[in-house]
């Protein structure tokens, strides 16, 4: 009877809740009186909830002391109390501030627009949303909030190990058109040459803009080649830097993989000034030191010591039992020399970076809106990511008398990044006009560790080298007129762009100390 009797008291107390609520139908109209679809209702607290049908009605079971949420996009919020009512009406408030985000990205006009009203998909991630995810990088956060959005980590393809080839409607990263401000920002100076993502061109470094520096993200999922130019075939991305006087903030991560890898500590921080009314003045920091990351297997290579090139079996290993005792010595070397199998690092590189981003804008003459703006920024991020594996049976990669059990060389890395932008914005004759030069810079410079160069002789070459740097840079000069007129002949709004533009590219490849060599290379 014990064990029939709990169940029993179970489904009473369930029945009785379920006696308790109430139905409760209505109709939803809009600010004009007219029934209004699509509306979400909600019992406030719980996640009990339905939207309103066709005809603006809606039915739903809530509890008799319930508050209904009722809410949709370009109306005020309501909050409506039952007070053992059933029966509901309610008519929405137009809200224009209760609209989703105002973007400009892909557009020339004056005023920006809701993303609801834009002509092509915009997705609108803000500072709140991109600390919501355990990701520190701005690739990776976009990677998993924007569905267009694809960018992973590379290993063993050298300079790409630290540089995340990112791209947009599976696109090339080189169709990308990376804005910050609304202004063009400069390309990374790699070249993906190893077989990767955007193989044979040159994308853009997101990840040296800090979190804490950004208010939100706008991410044009279309083309926009047209407006402006070949580099923008997948779309564009507008990152949009704090520009507010809200004080200080400040946050931190830290955590690591579930396999025990790839420990991260980061740490950023803003801080934002008021300007006596007229103008702003925001500063953002970040610090990241990353570990690697190894999902590597054991080597399989059937002879480590006493094979041919790859750990093959020679040529006069020709029968079955030669195979046999050739394996047999190979393993108590291996045994004898404690060699490790596990030889290579499969996973993201090694990075620690630091960055900083200032922006500033003051209005100098109130009555023509004269305000003077700069954006400046810089980073430096170190990187440690390994190539192959060199066993010791590969005569003509390795120096038994440096490395009698093969080496892992290691591709270090500095990637310095740099760009400031200064502009003046005014109003004149109707027209809103820009001024503005966009200056940026980006190097990296190659030094391999843990190596050898096999072309000198036996007990001799350095096991260190210096492998050249490679930098870009870029200037872009923009003067842009704009202005909306209202009520033009049969048109209720029309919005006027021109303007020239110059860009000045400029790319430079230092030379490189050492010759190449077949074992430095990944």
């Amino acid at each position: 009877m014990k064990r029939l009797l709990l169940p029993a008291v179970a489904i009473a107390l369930v029945s009785q809740a379920q006696a308790q609520n109430v139905t409760v139908t209505g109709r939803v109209t809009n600010a004009a009186g007219q029934s209004q679809p699509g509306v979400t209702v909600l019992e406030r607290g719980t996640n009990n909830g339905t939207s309103t049908d066709g005809n603006g009605r809606f039915e739903l079971s809530v509890s008799p002391t319930a508050t209904l949420v009722v809410s949709a996009i370009g109306s005020a919020t309501q909050q409506i109390p039952l007070n053992g009512r059933t029966t509901l009406e309610v008519r929405l408030q137009d809200a224009a501030t209760d609209l989703n985000e105002v973007v400009v990205t892909g557009s020339r006009a004056t005023e920006g627009r809701s993303n609801v009203l834009t002509t092509s998909p915009v997705d609108v991630i803000s500072a709140r949303e991109i600390k919501v995810f355990a990701q520190t990088d701005v690739s990776q956060i976009l990677t998993y909030i924007a569905p267009s959005f694809q960018s992973s980590r590379q290993a063993i393809s050298d300079g790409t190990d630290h540089v995340d080839p990112a791209s947009l409607r599976g696109l090339g990263p080189d169709q990308v058109l990376v804005l910050v401000n609304g202004k063009r920002r400069h390309s990374s100076a790699l070249v993906n040459i190893n077989g990767t993502v955007g193989r044979g061109s040159v994308g853009t470094d997101l990840n040296t803009i800090p979190n804490a520096s950004i208010k939100r993200i706008e991410v044009l999922r279309d083309g926009a080649a047209a407006q402006y130019g070949s580099d923008a075939i997948a779309g564009v991305i507008n990152i949009q830097l704090k520009d507010d006087t809200t004080g200080v903030q400040a946050s931190s991560t830290v955590g690591q993989t579930y396999e025990g890898d790839g420990r991260l500590y980061q740490a950023d921080a803003n801080v934002g000034v008021g300007l006596n009314g007229r103008g702003y003045l925001d500063l953002s920091g970040q610090f990241s030191n990353r570990g690697y990351t190894n999902r590597s297997g054991v080597d399989t290579a059937p002879l480590i010591y006493l094979g041919g090139n790859s750990g093959t079996f020679p040529a006069s290993a020709n029968t079955e039992q030669l195979r046999r005792d050739l394996k047999a010595q190979d393993d108590a070397l291996v045994a004898q020399r404690g060699y490790d199998r596990r030889n290579l690092r499969l996973g993201q590189s090694e990075a620690r970076t630091y960055g900083g981003f200032l922006n500033f804008g003051y209005t100098l003459v109130p009555a023509v809106g004269l305000e003077a703006y700069v954006t400046a920024g810089a980073s430096r991020r170190t990187g440690k990511a390994a190539g192959f594996y060199r066993l010791p049976n590969q005569i003509t990669q390795t120096d038994a008398t440096l490395y009698p059990n093969g080496f892992l060389p290691f591709i270090n890395t500095t990637i310095i990044d740099q760009s400031i932008i200064v502009g003046l914005r005014a109003r004149a004759l109707g027209f809103d006009i820009d001024l503005s030069n966009t200056y940026g810079r980006n190097e990296l410079a190659f030094d391999i560790s843990n190596t050898l160069n096999a072309s000198l002789p036996v007990g001799i070459s350095p096991t260190n080298f210096y492998a050249g740097t490679i930098a870009f840079r870029q200037n872009t000069s923009n003067l842009n007129f704009t202005r909306r007129f209202t009520n033009v002949a049969v048109l209720s709004t029309l919005n006027v762009a021109f303007g020239p533009s110059t860009a000045t590219i400029t790319t430079r490849l230092r030379p490189v100390n050492e010759a190449p060599t077949k074992t430095t290379a990944a």
